[in-house]
Parts: C-alpha cells; structure tokens; sequence
C-alpha cells in the first residue's frame, strides 16, 4: 500500500465532528413566544448556505417534535445572516403553514432590516462590531437604517442609529433610534430619537403630525388642533423640553448659533 492510499483510507474513517448548536437552525420557546434562531455565518466554522438553512428549518417543522401552541408569534433570531425579501417570505410561508406566524426579525444586517420592513415585518437591528461611528458623546452608533416604504400599523422598527424612511409612517407603528430620525413623509406614528439617552439627537419630517414623539429621556405629543398649513419640521430638545420648529427656522437658527 502506497502513502497516497493511506491517507485516503484513513480519511474515510475518522469520524465526523457533530454540529454545534449554534450551527443549527433552533427553535426556543420563550415568554408566550417561539424564537426561531439562524446560525451564524461568521461564528461557525462552516457556514450554513441558504438551502441548508431551508432544509433544516423544513426539517424542524415536520419533525413531529411540536411543542408550541397554534398561532404562536415567533421572532426570528437571523443575526449576521444576510436574507432577502424572497427568503424571508419562504420562512413566513413555512411557519404558516405550520400554524406560526412570524412577526419580528432580529438582526445585524442592515439589507436583511430593510427587507424585513419592507416585507411588514417589525425589526431590531444589532450594532457589529465594525463600521461604528462615534458621537460627541461617546456612544457608538451604526450606520443609517434606510427605509423606502410606508410603515403600516404594528410595524417596530429599533436601530443602534440614525433611521431614515421614505415614504408615511402610520398610527400604530413605531420608531426607536439611538440616532436621529427623518421621515420623508408624514409622521402619524411612535417616533423616538437619542434612545439611549442623547438629547441632542432630532426627529424631522415633512408633515409632523406623531402619536408621541420622544427624545432621549422628553416625551411630547402633537396638538390637538391641527394647523392649517404644513411644512417641514424639527423636534428638538431645547429649555428642557421638546419644541418643534419649521425646518427653515431651524436651519436659520443653526446658521446663526454657528457663527457667533
């Protein structure tokens, strides 16, 4: 026997290193909820691809091994898994046609957050440790969570960053960055700006008309009396409150407050 075939037989009988956990496609029941979590594609050794994610959540929900109740809200933890509108809507169809329904998704992607939110679903975006800005303050903040499509009714969008939407945010959804946040539209929702406590964060919008807005620790509300002309606005914290300033105004006041 050569030393070629022996490696080769020796290969074909060592055993075969089991699947870690977090190598796997997991279903976890927590709080009245079914988290659905998506094994990494950075922390694993070998990484899953996509129809090896699929064939092992269909695998999951035809085992037999049920043990949540029908109708159940599941959160799927995808962490840095990178999923489009197509693949989210597969794992949507599949939980459905296993009585679940799926109404968050968990991530540190930025396209799988806006695919997410274009699908209808509500998300929460993790920082990475990479492609961190700094503000003046010391917080970290991630990049800019853009969205193109109106936020319906129950949507829940949650960002590390600044958040900015293009299109109507309804009553009934809601918006909570660590940033600021623009909406290129009308603003009817839960908005909150400077989560994580700075007050020198801003929420602006072509037609303010919020639920409550919120910025760090100050809540305000819209007024009861509609006006009778819209413009661009700034909500802002100033005097130890939240005020709201047509953007014109804002700027001018920025522009003045920078040259003295």
């Amino acid at each position: 026997m050569n030393s070629d075939s022996l490696v080769t037989d020796l290969t074909l009988t060592m055993p075969q290193t089991p699947a870690t956990p977090q190598a796997q496609v997991r279903f976890k029941g927590e709080e009245g909820r079914l988290l659905l979590l998506l094994p990494s594609e950075t922390e694993s050794g070998s990484a899953l691809t996509w129809i090896e994610v699929w064939q092992q959540l269909k695998q999951r929900l035809n085992s037999g091994e049920r043990f949540w109740q029908p109708q159940t809200p599941v959160h799927l933890i995808a962490r840095d898994r990178l999923l489009d509108g197509r693949q989210l809507q597969d794992i949507a169809d599949a939980l459905s046609n296993a009585e679940l329904q799926l109404k968050r998704v968990y991530t540190s992607r930025r396209q799988t957050a806006v695919a997410a939110v274009t699908a209808g679903l509500s998300v929460e975006q993790h920082s990475l440790l990479t492609h961190l800005n700094q503000t003046e303050n010391g917080q970290a903040l991630a990049e800019p969570l853009y969205i193109q499509t109106t936020l319906r009714s129950g949507i829940e969008i949650r960002h590390p960053g600044t958040v900015i939407v293009l299109g109507d945010t309804n009553p009934g959804s809601s918006i909570i960055a660590n940033g600021d946040v623009l909406v290129w539209g009308a603003l009817r929702g839960l908005v909150q700006a400077g989560a994580a406590g700075n007050a020198s964060c801003m929420i602006m919008a072509l037609r303010m008309e919020p639920t409550q807005i919120r910025i760090a620790d100050f809540v305000a509300r819209a007024p009861e009396s509609p006006p009778n002309q819209y413009h661009p606005e700034v909500a802002h914290v100033s005097g130890g409150g939240i005020r709201i300033t047509r953007a014109i105004d804002f700027a001018k006041n920025q522009l003045t407050n920078d040259l003295v």
